[in-house]
């Protein structure tokens, strides 16, 4: 692949992360979005449908995750790396997924701010930004 098309996908791959971002009100079910827009700490903790909350929440991140493997693998071309992403997605998921999911059943508001940090994790690309780093000083030795 040349570079001018590797630099093509991967402005549409950092574009997709842009749109999933900008349009998650319309996209996802997530209670939460507004709730910590706001003020929260004197706000009434939201309604929700834990189901529906956390199945959407999980598309979030696979989509997320899909997208930004798809921007690792076009910086690097290393399928090792990949492999390796691949773990490090899929066992941050099941970590925030159960983290996410106390917080949700067990709403205390001296935890709001840790389950907004934690939940961050989950719906953005966060870890993108922790590997693409990672993996570029891994590459320099």
């Amino acid at each position: 692949m040349s570079n001018g098309l590797r630099y093509i996908w991967l402005l549409i791959l950092f574009g997709l992360l842009i749109l999933i971002r900008v349009f998650e009100n319309e996209l996802f079910y997530d209670p939460y979005l507004l709730f910590f827009k706001n003020d929260y700490l004197y706000m009434d903790y939201p309604r929700r449908e834990i189901l529906k909350l956390t199945l959407f929440t999980s598309l979030r991140y696979v989509l997320n995750s899909l997208i930004s493997l798809g921007i690792i693998y076009l910086v690097f071309k290393d399928q090792s790396i990949i492999k390796f992403s691949s773990i490090v997605y899929t066992v941050a998921y099941i970590i925030l997924i159960l983290i996410f999911l106390y917080f949700v059943i067990n709403p205390r508001q001296q935890d709001y701010y840790l389950f907004f940090n934690f939940r961050r994790f989950l719906i953005q690309p966060v870890i993108l930004l922790l590997l693409l780093p990672a993996f570029y000083y891994y590459k320099l030795k």
